[in-house]
């Protein structure tokens, strides 16, 4: 009996994408899985001819083999291993080990089979910590390497020996037409190595649970979100595989006085009316903890902005610093006193014309020259 198509069987088109194929083939084996059909003899068949289509479709390789063979190219004798055979089969997996590597799962280190996990820390700093650059000393739960069986799993006294189905490759073959799969070992969990005698410490996984402590650089000009890796200070891998990393996620908390955009620093500085008309200077902070002297002029306006140059953030590996932009708001008086309310009056009476308001007195003459023009 001719097999079905494997697109076919999984419900979709042969330019379908990988995760339309993932998605299809969840489908059906939800449908048809042996525990939501006990006893049902071909519920089971149609289970296996699902996975077996999954397992050729979701390899790149293994699907162009397919689309160009057919089914010819997992079957012996067929299209594909008509090409050479078992033996060129072997080969053509060799060439492709050394050609791609780990890119096409071949020649995969041993050190990276159970390798320690990443592990994520989110530190939250100031700016002006994040302005200076800080050292800080974290502590981190995570796995750490048995010092009973120094990380090999086995009893101290005893040692680990090679897997007896997969002779310490941590992997078998399988020759399948025109392709060699290879699989991680199922006896050894791709390891290469048994444990008869597991170190009573960790219980043969070569790590044990244990609060890390770190000490961490912040350099200067780090900004919100920055993140930070520590090469090998993750969790510790099984039975001495290579350790993962640790991520630190910054976050910067926000300023009482000042925002940042990049490097440069913006301060909004409240002035009273007075000095806002007739002129003065004002006293600001900045983000190294000294103070920076503003001259206000005569008649400046609510939103004028002055530049400090090189008094911003640091910038990020270098020793030059960004600007800080003061930005001038004008403070009304409130709660006045009678006379100060009939000397704003005078002024008022006084001081009301084109030359000492001319954004007023320019915004209501075109104002003016609207309705006029409706009128007309």
């Amino acid at each position: 009996m001719a097999k079905q198509d494997y697109y076919e069987l999984l419900g979709v088109s042969q330019s379908a994408s990988a995760d339309e194929i993932k998605k299809a083939y969840r489908k059906m084996a939800m449908k048809y899985h042996p525990d939501r059909n006990p006893d049902d003899a071909e519920a089971e068949a149609r289970f296996k001819e699902v996975s077996e289509a999954y397992e050729v479709l979701k390899d790149d390789q293994k699907r162009a083999a397919y689309d160009r063979y057919g089914h010819a190219a997992f079957e012996e004798g067929g299209a594909g291993a008509g090409a050479g055979g078992a033996g060129f089969g072997g080969g053509f997996a060799d060439i492709f080990e050394e050609m791609f590597g780990e890119a096409m799962g071949g020649r995969r280190s041993r050190r990276g089979t159970g390798r320690g996990a990443d592990l994520r820390y989110n530190m939250e700093i100031t700016l002006e910590e994040a302005f200076a650059g800080k050292q800080s000393s974290i502590r981190v739960p995570t796995s750490v390497t048995c010092e009973a069986c120094d990380g090999d799993g086995a009893e101290p006294g005893t040692e680990p020996t090679a897997c007896p189905t997969c002779r310490g490759a941590g992997k078998v073959r399988a020759q399948q037409g025109f392709f060699t799969i290879e699989r991680t070992c199922p006896t050894c969990a791709g390891m290469g190595r048994v444990i008869s005698n597991p170190c009573k410490a960790c219980s043969g996984a070569g790590r044990v649970r244990q609060e890390k402590s770190l000490q961490v650089t912040i350099p200067a000009g780090v900004d919100d979100g920055t993140r930070i890796r520590l090469a090998g200070e993750g969790e510790a891998g099984m039975r001495g595989a290579a350790p993962g990393d640790l991520y630190i996620f910054l976050s910067v908390k926000p300023h009482r006085f000042f925002s940042r955009e990049g490097a440069d620093i913006y301060c909004k500085v409240p002035v009273p009316m007075t000095k806002a008309a007739l002129g003065g200077s004002v006293d600001v902070p900045t983000i190294d903890g000294s103070r920076a002297k503003v001259t206000v002029p005569a008649g400046s306006q609510p939103g004028t902005q002055f530049r400090l140059k090189g008094k911003g953030m640091s910038l990020l590996r270098s020793n030059q610093r960004g600007d800080m932009y003061v930005q001038l708001q004008v403070e009304i008086p409130v709660s006045l006193t009678k006379q100060q309310k009939q000397l704003l009056e005078e002024f008022d009476g006084e001081g009301s014309g084109e030359k000492s308001h001319p954004e007023t007195h320019g915004f209501f003459s075109k104002v003016k020259e609207f309705f006029e023009d409706l009128k007309d």
